[in-house]
């Protein structure tokens, strides 16, 4: 996966005191499957979908600013980057959920 991604959730890992946080590798567990579009009018633009096993999808995208700079595989690396960073914090509120849940189960 992305190294940008990975260097990310190494640091968040070092400094972590509870058990309780989203990981990079929980949410690639959980995609089912990518699609990466170039739109025909945007040809240095890279949309990528993400869907997840729930049957949610995430979309990311990437553009460089000059089209002459415009690289295939690094545009759908930096889309699917986007996307999992926008399922990150997806995630994070599901699991902030799951513990305000599991504290009220624990004080009734």
């Amino acid at each position: 996966m992305a190294d940008d991604l990975a260097v990310t959730e190494d640091e968040a890992a070092a400094v972590a005191k509870t058990p309780y946080r989203v990981t990079l590798a929980d949410m690639l567990a959980k995609i089912e499957r990518e699609e990466y579009i170039r739109p025909i009018y945007m040809q240095h633009m890279t949309i990528a979908i993400l869907s997840m096993r729930n049957g949610f999808a995430v979309v990311g995208h990437s553009a460089p600013a000059d089209p002459k700079n415009y690289d295939q595989e690094l545009g759908k690396k930096f889309a699917k980057e986007d996307a999992i960073r926008k399922l990150w914090a997806l995630e994070g509120y599901a699991l902030r959920e799951r513990m305000h849940e599991g504290r009220k189960d624990q004080s009734g």
